[in-house]
């Protein structure tokens, strides 16, 4: 006797339902360790034109966060999806390894730097440094991020520094690097020099003065008894005070309040009279700005004078249209100072604390005597009013801890010298998101000269000596002597040596008579270091110059972006990539900012214990990544239920085509039915949507056309209609070897365009396939295929569906009903207007297979009975279906018991069971 459940073709696949991705996803990368699935990949591509994903390098201290995961997963699905779809790609990973964290990481572990010389503190610092690198490297290829992980790029390499000096030399050579004594922003805490790049900003409580100012020499254009009013957040600097700023065009008032006299502009004189609580006032005279050109007034509390300048950076936005102006503190103080000839006073040390410039404030904090500086002017009459209020301020980015504008001898890489090239650069750029270009060229446009001398230890020498003069001596031949002394040494041996003998042998300088020179001891902004990568990466290794494609967060623009483009275009007349994609930050399910205060940080290592690297890799690529993401365990929870049906659609597939050899068993596009033509063009149709949401680095798009497509296409539709046919028919029936090469091609499809994203997975199940490649990795993308009928049946089917979707509700409410229970139970009679009727009756079209009902009948819409379900599309009636239940397939059937041999199945099956069992 037949056991009729034994003759039906069941999937078979060893495939795993459930992923367990934390135990094995390791396996899975050891695998790749072993076959050096890097190197395969590209003797694969060897050829092919070159793509360059230029690595932004993070730095090389501490674990690695979510920004970086969010960073380094958008740029392996772009990497790998290029290998795949006719590129040969080289992703160099590297690392940012100079600079004050690691030198105050070592400073809290107990290292007493000023105890050590340079050399042997910079060793240690490159110690740690390494092993940040190490560390941040396992974690990172637990992500699954494929690339030249034996062989990186980092900052503090003999090579990379070399080319770092070249650049310097060729800037230097064209005349962009001077040393200057300006305001820039200071650290402090640091002790050091900032780069805007290296600023923050955050909320701060400060005092708001009014202060006035007596006047010394009229000049005879307004009253000797009247006094400027100005008004400053920066008490502090008042003490290197020297100038009173006005605005040539602005018209000003002498104001008469009680019995003194003040100078403001007209137009801020009602909200200035508000602060001041004036119960009235009276103009006695209106002035020009332009006309108090160089009027002397006196300052508060020294015996020095504070000349009027007139300059068009006063603004009537706020304060009194009179600017305190301290050359040594402030940008614009500066500019009109050097235009009126005064000297550049700046009375505060590194330190932060007053000097003896600054007589009766020495060794006083600035900001401690903001409170001192108020008193002084409440004691001498001239503080018209104090408030505070609070207001957002630029902190040093690492310590945390305010910054302020001061003024030190500084090298300074010239942005005037050629802003022209750097803005049609930026505007030769292609930017994703396309507000990318506006950013970045308003901040080319604005930005002053790049202040590139830091105060440190840790970073790359400035390769300047000085002759015994003081003339500094920069010249081809000194710059690449250094430059090949590093690249043999590294550059420590700038602080183990003496100036002369770093020197080329034999150098002599009129500048230096006795042959005595010294060398500088700043060393570069470490944004000069990044900077350079293009020359330490992409020319060092014989690179694709300029790379496709930089991606970074959107921070980046004043950074990374920033100094790339300052320095290729100074060397070379254009930038160092030809596009730029930015992400945004990664903030928590609320759209808060993540902070250990708020317990509401997510750590990758955690997102990969709990649920592996593929799911954290598929949240990167639902999300809209140009803009601040979201993420939480609730939302890897949803996007570990789309992975779950993703997986499980691989491997219903991958059971069902277990006896199909696509050499042998493969049935042509011609002799597909309709409904499988139609879901292999659907297939085509995500295929060309993928492929093109790819190349526009659109990973969103690919997440939602894919799950869209394993939702609706695959699960509610062709692969549960399938398994009325590869279940029940036998193994060569041509209708089933139909449906198993859609299904294959569909399979081999999906694997590839998600191996980007979900790489562990696609390998894993690749394994499974009998297969020429060892791994997913090393096959292309499949080319999209065009049909001559694809329109007309997309036309055809697309009604087709719109009535089957009519029938799943009616079969639903049936159900709900209790009319029937399964909808195999059914029989559906489908009354429809003319047009639908002659599409229902299509002889070639099994309707009720479709429907997955037992029994399917259309008739004309005027038949319809009253009880008919009233549809969209149709009108619906469903009934029990007639007949018996067959044993083996389970539809309804009025042929059950018609063959004697086999009385408990319909004659389907029975044909079936007679010709493949029997």
């Amino acid at each position: 006797m037949v056991e009729y459940k034994e003759t039906l073709l069941m999937p078979k696949t060893d495939f795993p339902m459930r992923g367990n991705l934390p135990a094995n996803e390791p396996k899975m990368q050891e695998k790749w360790n072993e076959m050096d699935i890097n190197k395969l990949q590209m003797e694969r591509t060897a050829g092919r034109p070159e793509f360059v994903l230029h690595d932004g390098p993070p730095y090389a201290n501490g674990d690695i966060h979510i920004g970086h995961a969010l960073n380094k997963v958008l740029k392996d699905m772009i990497t790998r999806q290029r290998s795949m779809t006719g590129y040969h790609v080289n992703y160099i990973p590297g690392w940012d390894t100079h600079g004050l964290p690691i030198e105050q990481a070592l400073t809290n572990k107990g290292v007493k730097r000023k105890e050590m010389s340079v050399a042997d503190f910079r060793q240690l610092c490159e110690e740690y440094a390494y092993e940040q690198i190490d560390r941040q490297r396992t974690q990172f290829r637990r992500l699954g991020v494929r690339g030249d992980w034996e062989n990186p790029y980092i900052t503090l390499k003999p090579e990379f520094e070399a080319r770092q000096i070249e650049v310097f030399g060729r800037m230097a050579e064209k005349g962009y690097i001077y040393k200057g004594l300006k305001p820039v922003y200071w650290s402090p805490s640091s002790e050091s020099a900032l780069a805007e790049a290296e600023i923050e900003y955050q909320d701060v409580k400060s005092a708001s003065i009014y202060v006035s100012f007596a006047i010394k020499d009229a000049k005879g254009v307004v009253p000797a008894d009247a006094k400027f009013i100005i008004w400053t957040t920066t008490p502090w600097t008042l003490p290197a005070n020297l100038g009173i700023s006005v605005n040539p065009e602005f018209t000003y008032v002498v104001v008469a309040v009680e019995d003194k006299k003040f100078i403001i502009a007209k137009d801020l004189l009602e909200s200035v009279s508000t602060a001041l609580e004036w119960a009235s006032y009276e103009i006695v005279q209106e002035v020009k700005g332009q006309e108090m050109d160089r009027i002397v007034a006196q300052h508060p509390f020294y015996d020095r004078e504070s000349l009027v300048m007139v300059g068009e950076h006063v603004t009537a936005e706020a304060g009194t249209g009179c600017v305190h102006t301290a050359p040594g503190h402030g940008e614009d103080d500066y500019n009109i100072g050097k235009l009126y000839d005064l000297p550049v006073l700046s009375p505060v040390d590194n330190r932060g604390c007053y000097t003896d410039e600054a007589p009766g404030f020495e060794g006083v904090f600035y900001n401690d005597a903001n409170k001192m500086v108020t008193a002084k002017l409440e004691e001498v009459g001239a503080l018209e009013k104090l408030s505070f209020f609070t207001h957002s301020y630029p902190h040093d980015w690492r310590t945390k801890k305010p910054v302020i504008y001061r003024a030190t001898p500084q090298w300074f890489a010239s942005i005037d010298a050629f802003r022209d090239e750097l803005l049609a650069a930026v505007k030769a750029t292609t930017f994703t998101s396309a507000w990318g270009e506006t950013r970045l060229y308003n901040m080319i446009r604005d930005r002053g000269d790049w202040v590139i001398s830091r105060q440190r230890a840790w970073g790359v020498p400035i390769p300047i000596f000085y002759a015994e003069n003081g003339e500094p001596i920069i010249t081809p031949e000194t710059i690449a002597h250094i430059s090949a002394l590093f690249r043999e040494h590294g550059s420590n041996i700038w602080f183990q040596k003496s100036a002369k003998e770093l020197l080329p042998e034999g150098f002599t300088h009129e500048g230096s008579p006795n042959g005595e020179f010294t060398k500088e001891n700043d060393i570069m902004d470490v944004w000069f270091d990044s900077g350079s990568s293009h020359q330490g990466v992409l020319v060092e290794r014989g690179m694709k110059y300029p790379a496709d494609l930089y991606l970074e967060g959107s921070d980046q623009y004043r950074g990374w972006f920033n100094s790339s483009l300052i320095t290729s275009v100074a060397i070379n007349g254009y930038a160092p990539y030809k596009g730029l994609l930015s992400h945004g930050f990664v903030l928590d399910g609320d759209g808060r900012k993540m902070s250990k205060s708020l317990g509401n940080v997510i750590i990758p290592e955690k997102v990969m214990n709990q649920y592996g690297a593929d799911i954290l890799r598929l949240w990167v690529a639902s999300v809209d990544y140009t803009a601040d993401v979201r993420i939480s365990m609730d939302m890897l929870k949803q996007v570990s239920e789309v992975y779950r049906k993703i997986r499980n659609t691989f491997r219903f597939l991958h059971g069902n085509v277990s006896d199909f050899n696509p050499e042998t068993d493969r049935v042509t596009y011609d002799d597909l039915r309709e409904m499988d033509q139609y879901v292999y063009m659907r297939l085509q149709d995500v295929l060309k949507t993928v492929r093109t949401a790819y190349d526009r680095y659109d990973f969103a798009a690919v997440y939602h056309a894919i799950n869209n497509f394993v939702s609706l296409e695959l699960s509610s539709f062709y692969l549960d209609i399938a398994k009325d046919v590869v279940y029940i028919e036998g193994h060569d029936n041509k209708d089933r070897r139909a449906m198993q090469t859609v299904m294959y091609d569909t399979l081999m499809t999906l694997l590839k365009v998600m191996t980007p994203i979900i790489p562990h997975t696609t390998d894993e199940m690749w394994s499974y396939l009998d297969v020429e490649e060892a791994s997913i990795q090393l096959t292309d993308f499949p080319e999209v295929v065009e049909q001559a009928n694809f329109e007309s049946l997309r036309s055809k089917w697309d009604n087709i569906i719109a009535v089957r979707n009519d029938i799943l509700k009616a079969l639903e409410e049936a159900r709900n009903a209790k009319t029937i229970g399964k909808s195999l139970e059914a029989k559906i009679t489908v009354y429809a207007k003319e047009d639908i009727v002659a599409l229902l009756s299509d002889a070639n079209i099994d309707f009720a297979q479709l429907s997955i009902v037992s029994a399917f009948e259309v008739a004309p819409l005027d038949a319809a009975p009253a009880e008919a379900l009233a549809l969209e599309h149709v009108s619906i009636v469903v009934e029990k279906a007639t007949g018996e239940k067959c044993e083996r397939c389970w539809s309804i059937s009025e042929t059950v018991g018609s063959h004697a041999e086999h009385p408990t199945v319909c004659a389907r099956c029975a044909e079936v069971v007679e010709k493949y069992y029997v």
